[in-house]
């Protein structure tokens, strides 16, 4: 018979935030081949740290993610800039030097297979004590 446990953050995932700017942790930036392989996605996985207007902390530890894609890659722009990197075209980014650092983000809901969920709508705003995401020069 299987046995299984739950982490905290098992705990939270799932749990709906209140629509706010939060200010969130980026636990990690993956790369995978897009479902239909045409493209590839770049999931991003963040942690609420707190309401970045308020400063509650009623949705600390709650995980929240979202998804660049390759054939759509200028909504990750926001999400640079925001971090301190100023974006030029023809330059390359390696998005996973981007964890470990707070970022602030517009977290809305979404219904998705019939069930509400948050949403990272690619809207962000610079935190400042970010030391910026290196480039890597082609």
């Amino acid at each position: 018979m299987p046995v299984i446990s739950f982490s905290q953050k098992d705990m939270l995932r799932g749990k709906v935030v209140t629509p706010a700017w939060y200010r969130l942790k980026i636990d990690s930036v993956g790369e995978a081949p897009s479902a239909d392989k045409n493209s590839t996605n770049y999931p991003v996985e963040a942690t609420v740290i707190r309401n970045a207007d308020n400063g509650s902390d009623e949705f600390a530890g709650v995980p929240i993610d979202w998804n660049f894609n390759s054939k759509a890659i200028g909504f990750a722009k926001g999400y640079l800039e925001s971090l301190g990197v100023p974006v030029e075209a023809q330059k390359r980014y390696e998005l996973a030097t981007s964890v470990g650092l707070e970022i602030e983000a517009f977290v809305e809901n979404d219904t998705w297979q019939g069930r509400t969920v948050n949403r990272v709508n690619h809207k962000y705003r610079p935190v400042a004590e970010n030391r910026g995401v290196e480039s890597v020069s082609q």
